[in-house]
């Protein structure tokens, strides 16, 4: 294997942080467009203002005392579901939320939606817990049956971070900032613990509660080790391209109350499709762009389409 060495990144992560957006349908800024495409990640200080943190924390609660009522939960508590956005009607408004949207629509264009998300609450690691190497690139398949480096991006995610994530051993998110570009990285060695040193150019995120990341799925990241006292709660959702499958296995129910007050918007982005060829874009009849799909009726609306950005044609 070829090993990862990533440049040094051009800002540090204090600087590169970017403020909400307020409009879901803002543009992406050259700045962050710029921050994006360098490091392989954007930091949005602020993202979740503290009611919506707090509802979205409450939420998160919900689906952990299920699972525990269920018996699905690791030996310390520890949990990791999918289909989080089908989870719990709270987390639905992080789908579209404005002040992270911008950076998804943006990055990806408007033929979009999510096709896996997940939950994962984290509390202090037990003393037994054995050292495991979790340096990965996101996209499982998409990594082996692609044959081209790099590799296209696909899909990208949104980390919403609920706990103080502000100092190291809380189980913060370890990138390398750069390292999207790059198909391999060569695991390092095991040191006289058994603990593995993070590869050159390790950065950990540093996120306050309310903070979220947005991050290219094939940059290299990992999770920490929780050391702390504090119970590491985190949301992410993962959007793709409508023709990509289903990551998740879920079973939405159209027919109730829940799915017809969604936007139309909200239903995109939750795997709606008029027909089969919508998720690529275009209407069967017509054999052209398809205007009616929400995000991109939304997007031609306000003019913003922008045919500088292929994605965004």
């Amino acid at each position: 294997m070829v090993q990862v060495t990533p440049s040094p990144p051009t800002v540090t992560p204090a600087e590169q942080a970017s403020r909400p957006y307020g409009d879901r349908y803002a543009r992406l800024s050259d700045a962050d467009r710029r921050t994006f495409a360098e490091q392989g990640f954007l930091l949005i200080r602020g993202a979740l203002d503290e009611p919506l943190r707090n509802r979205v924390e409450q939420a998160v609660d919900r689906v952990h005392a299920g699972e525990r009522r269920a018996g699905r939960l690791g030996p310390n508590g520890g949990m990791h579901v999918l289909g989080a956005v089908f989870r719990d009607e709270t987390l639905t408004e992080l789908l579209d939320l404005p002040a992270t949207f911008p950076c998804v629509w943006g990055q990806l264009g408007w033929n979009i939606y999510v096709h896996h998300s997940h939950i994962d609450v984290n509390p202090p690691v037990t003393r037994d817990e054995p050292p495991a190497w979790r340096w990965h690139q996101d996209g499982y398949r998409q990594n082996a049956d692609l044959d081209m480096e790099p590799r296209p991006m696909f899909s990208l995610k949104v980390a919403y971070v609920l706990s103080d994530l502000s100092e190291p051993g809380r189980g913060g998110t370890l990138v390398l900032p750069g390292s999207q570009y790059s198909n391999t990285l060569e695991r390092t060695e095991q040191g006289p613990d058994g603990h593995y040193a993070r590869p050159p150019g390790t950065v950990e995120i540093s996120a306050e509660p309310g903070d979220a990341f947005v991050f290219d799925r094939r940059l290299w990241h990992s999770r920490s080790p929780n050391l702390s006292a504090v119970t590491r709660k985190m949301v992410f959702l993962c959007y793709t391209y409508r023709w990509i499958r289903w990551r998740d296995d879920v079973a939405i129910n159209r027919h109730g109350d829940w799915w017809r007050q969604m936007s139309p918007l909200r239903r995109q982005l939750l795997g709606d499709a008029d027909e089969a060829a919508s998720h690529f874009g275009f209407t069967l009849e017509s054999g052209v762009w398809d205007d009616a799909i929400p995000l991109r009726a939304e997007l031609k609306a306000r003019g913003l389409l922008d045919r500088s950005h292929h994605y965004l044609r």
